[in-house]
């Protein structure tokens, strides 16, 4: 198998855009490329343009007449039929070529599966992709075709038995969880914040698939407010174990970075350190369960200047191989504050400690004070107690 990691990026992708007063800006897929180049991280990479998804492929995931809704949306003047699929909403507005340029997020995210499938490329990534809300008829938050959820269907397509999906995302990866909810092939598990304070409100620890696929759905429902010590508690006391009781062949992962502090929709207190803690981590799993095959997925992200470039620099760096640490460039401060209209950030990382403690039964933790350590524990007992025995493990010890 190759070593090399794949990135599948295109100008082209800024064309999925809702408008100049949507929250997903294309200004941060851009400021984002242009932060690791400037830094080296893409010399250590294949970059790839991106093939549009045809029918064939959505329809593994999505009803024909969804298809056919999105691709007629720009033309339907009144509205009636679009609204009926999700689509010309204030989450989903209506936008000339809508169809072309998701098919192409689309298309980029298998090409990224089929190159980690067909050994041609040990890692590769989407940064575009990961827009996990999409449900089989219909938009939802943000997202018009769910793209991993395309991704892993082509997977099971091509014969993977076994596709671990993991989702950091602050928002429930619903659609995801959707698309395989009774599939035993497809473990999906996310950890966001509570759907009793944030979209879609849903992602609960009793929502653990159906049929066939109870237990391969696993949700860690955090508390607003839960930062880097809590939030890395949760990972480390859910994802690993499990991981390694499934198995999987493949691993895919959507690295929205809205759990940061600085993120205006959503009420988690991450750092970008923390964030790189859980792409290592994640990395390290890749390498010991799956022989490297990992496929990476952007998702949210609504600081477009002060978080996401920051954030997913060090994904595209972990993915690569190599680290960035010290000051961004003076260039790309300039093109940040130019086109951000905001003041850039000088530093790659936040100065934050990112420590964790590892969940013990019956050990509370302490560093974010009482009330939020007893529901971020509150939370790991339930996914836990939820899924752990459907695969002999012991919700009650630490693995």
């Amino acid at each position: 198998m190759s070593a090399s990691t794949l990135v599948v990026w295109d100008d082209v992708f800024s064309a999925y855009d809702f408008g100049p007063t949507h929250p997903l800006r294309p200004l941060r897929l851009e400021l984002t490329m242009s932060l690791a180049g400037q830094l080296g991280v893409l010399d250590k990479v294949d970059v790839r343009a991106p093939r549009a998804a045809g029918d064939d492929l959505l329809e593994l995931v999505h009803d024909p007449m969804y298809i056919a809704s999105v691709r007629r949306a720009p033309d339907d003047l009144l509205g009636r039929l679009s609204l009926r699929w999700g689509l010309g909403t204030g989450d989903v507005p209506v936008f000339p070529r809508m169809h072309e340029a998701a098919s192409l997020v689309t298309g980029a995210s298998v090409d990224a599966a089929r190159a980690v499938w067909e050994g041609t490329h040990e890692h590769a990534v989407n940064l575009s992709g990961g827009l996990h809300h999409a449900m089989r008829d219909r938009a939802s938050g943000f997202c018009v075709y769910d793209d991993p959820a395309v991704a892993i269907a082509w997977l099971l397509s091509a014969g993977a038995q076994r596709v671990a999906y993991v989702d950091v995302d602050v928002h429930h990866g619903d659609g995801v969880q959707a698309a395989f909810y009774d599939d035993p092939r497809v473990l999906t598990i996310s950890l966001h914040e509570t759907g009793m304070t944030l979209f879609p409100g849903t992602g609960f620890s009793d929502e653990t698939g159906a049929g066939h696929g109870r237990g391969t759905s696993v949700n860690v429902a955090l508390p607003a407010g839960t930062g880097d010590a809590g939030w890395l508690r949760a990972f480390h006391a859910v994802v690993p174990p499990l991981l390694r009781a499934f198995d999987p062949q493949v691993l895919v992962t959507q690295h929205g970075c809205d759990t940061h502090a600085l993120d205006p929709l959503a009420h988690l207190m991450m750092s970008v350190d923390g964030q790189r803690v859980a792409y290592r981590a994640l990395h390290g799993l890749a390498h010991e369960l799956c022989d490297g095959r990992w496929v990476a997925l952007g998702g949210g992200g609504y600081e477009p200047v002060q978080v996401v470039p920051r954030a997913w620099t060090h994904l595209l760096a972990e993915v690569a191989g190599t680290s960035v640490d010290g000051a961004t460039p003076n260039a790309w401060r300039e093109e940040a504050h130019e086109r951000g209209r905001e003041t850039a950030p000088t530093a790659l990382l936040d100065g934050a400690t990112a420590a964790w403690t590892p969940w013990e039964p019956a050990d509370p933790l302490g560093a974010e004070g009482d009330r939020l350590s007893r529901a971020v524990d509150d939370a790991i007992e339930a996914a836990r107690d939820a899924v752990f025995p459907a695969y002999g493990l012991d919700p009650l010890r630490a693995q």
